[in-house]
């Protein structure tokens, strides 16, 4: 019984170790390991951003939003939640930071219709993206995105 007493401790106190151990051995990798975290909320507006009435904006509920980058290639496809609220998470491995917020876009194909009937019925929302900080999540590293604007571009 007192081997299987000391052995049981031992095993406790080395996974309780374990955590701190792999976070010193990553060490400069460590600080690699992360995503790039883009999110927004799309508010059903004529331009969908928020109005002047700051709370009182209706927001868009179920409205599809590319990450669109280059001459139009999609990236990414979400959906807004019940709050009018997307998310996207990208791997850094893949896609620059720079090049996210220089060469992509956020894109909202559903027609403002869609949220409020006298609002148009073609047409989408764009806006480019801007970095707004990092956020440390353990050993996660989160590059924070967002759009800078949406502004309303009829259908050609």
């Amino acid at each position: 019984m007192g081997l299987k007493s000391v052995l049981f401790v031992l095993v406790i106190v080395g996974a309780m170790g374990a955590p701190l151990m792999v976070e010193a051995q990553l060490g400069i990798v460590g600080s690699l390991l992360g995503l790039i975290r883009i999110q927004g909320t799309v508010f059903c507006t004529a331009n969908g951003n928020i109005g002047i009435n700051g709370t009182a904006t209706p927001i868009f509920p179920n409205a599809s939003v590319q990450l669109q980058c280059g001459n139009g290639n999609i990236v990414s496809t979400t959906t807004t939640n019940n709050m009018g609220v997307f998310s996207i998470l990208l791997n850094p491995l893949q896609f620059l930071l720079s090049l996210i917020t220089s060469s992509c876009s956020t894109v909202v194909n559903t027609p403002l219709s869609n949220c409020n009937v006298t609002l148009p019925s073609t047409g989408v929302l764009l806006s480019r993206l801007g970095f707004v900080g990092q956020t440390m999540e353990g050993i996660l590293n989160i590059l924070n995105v967002a759009p800078n604007g949406f502004e309303f571009l009829p259908s050609l």
